[in-house]
């Protein structure tokens, strides 16, 4: 390709992560003859021990997706009624409550990381409340402890919404390991991704048989059903895929990093961006490059169409939030989520990118300046 071709080149704001061709193939190869492709086969068992390792933790249960995931957290949790969660998230979190018949209840978020303001929990207790849903953003980590003392204060669920945060420490300690339950997406745009997919992490021995049951139907044996479950089993595709992609995820989160190091170095003296904060006891997994623009949505609309002329596709990410969907009603008062919506942008960000278009994402925002 022409260095000119190269400098036009559309920039994505994300591009999945794939194996060598032939790793994939050889991986999926056997399945040709033993055609065992669904009801936890092979890969899957392989690739639930291989996480229960990597996250040191003692279960993982693979589903086909991050929202089923989810919406099985809230069944074996048995939540009812009031849930406490957060407006700046992607749909499926508020989605998943409601189709579960649970009301949730908004609370702000604090303005440095974008995750549930802790300091405005309690106050939207009561009665009805029966879970915590915080969720951790952009690879952000929620104050994970100051959520737990009020959990046990008020003997609530803790079921956090981690679709961002794979592969993120906190403290020394594996973000899969806190709460009842933790939520994975796998989708093909995260950080580690089985195509599709999603998984469930927790301590509690008692939720692998109800976690089981509720991905298959409530069966628990040939003639047996003990429950009304659902269908949301990983199959053995996706299985193999993220066994593929776990054995580079070092060097994937490797890459990003540095590309996130280079987004900052350009980026942290422009006066009309505010860059992400990470925590300092976090160990990140670079899953996005999130920026505020300073004036506001109109500036930062501005500036999305900018870079769009300039083939570089960012995304509004979260925009609208979702007290604002069209299919809800909700009144909620939450300024600091407004705040950031109103002016948040991630930028592209993926492993395959080069330095190279890094610098031209960037030459375009400061040329442009706050416009």
């Amino acid at each position: 390709m022409s260095g000119s071709n190269v400098e036009n080149a559309m920039i994505p704001v994300t591009r999945p992560s794939m194996p060598e061709f032939e790793t994939y193939v050889d991986m999926i190869r056997p399945l040709w003859e033993s055609r065992h492709l669904s009801n936890r086969g092979e890969h899957v068992r392989a690739l639930e021990e291989e996480l229960e390792q990597r996250l040191h933790v003692p279960h993982v249960s693979l589903l086909t997706n991050g929202h089923l995931a989810l919406e099985t957290a809230i069944d074996v949790l048995g939540l009812t009624g009031e849930v406490i969660t957060t407006p700046f998230t992607f749909a499926s979190t508020t989605h998943a409550l409601l189709r579960k018949q649970l009301t949730p209840v908004f609370c702000d978020i604090n303005p440095i990381d974008y995750t549930i303001d802790v300091n405005q929990i309690e106050a939207l207790i009561t009665e009805r409340t029966s879970a915590i849903l915080p969720v951790h953003v952009y690879g952000n980590v929620c104050d994970v402890e100051a959520i737990e003392r009020i959990a046990k204060r008020y003997g609530l669920h803790v079921l956090y919404d981690a679709a961002h945060a794979f592969g993120v420490r906190h403290d020394g300690r594996d973000i899969a390991t806190f709460g009842d339950l933790t939520m994975f997406s796998f989708h093909a745009t995260k950080v580690f991704h089985t195509i599709e997919g999603g998984a469930l992490t927790f301590q509690d021995d008692r939720f692998v048989h109800a976690i089981h049951q509720a991905v298959n139907f409530g069966i628990t044996g040939p003639e047996t059903v003990e429950s009304v479950g659902g269908n949301a089993k990983m199959n053995e595709f996706q299985a193999a895929m993220g066994r593929c992609n776990l054995a580079r995820i070092d060097i994937e989160i490797d890459k990003r990093r540095r590309l996130v190091e280079r987004y900052d170095e350009r980026l942290r003296d422009a006066p009309f961006l505010r860059l992400n904060i990470r925590n300092e006891q976090t160990t990140s997994n670079y899953a996005y490059y999130p920026v505020l623009v300073m004036s506001g949505r109109g500036g930062r609309d501005r500036m999305m169409e900018t870079l769009a002329q300039n083939g570089i596709l960012a995304r509004k990410y979260f925009y609208p939030l979702v007290t604002d969907f069209d299919c809800y009603t909700f009144d909620a008062i939450v300024p600091n989520a407004t705040y950031v919506s109103d002016r948040v942008i991630t930028l592209p960000l993926y492993p395959d990118m080069t330095m190279e278009m890094v610098d031209r994402v960037c030459d375009v925002i400061l040329e442009g300046g706050n416009e």
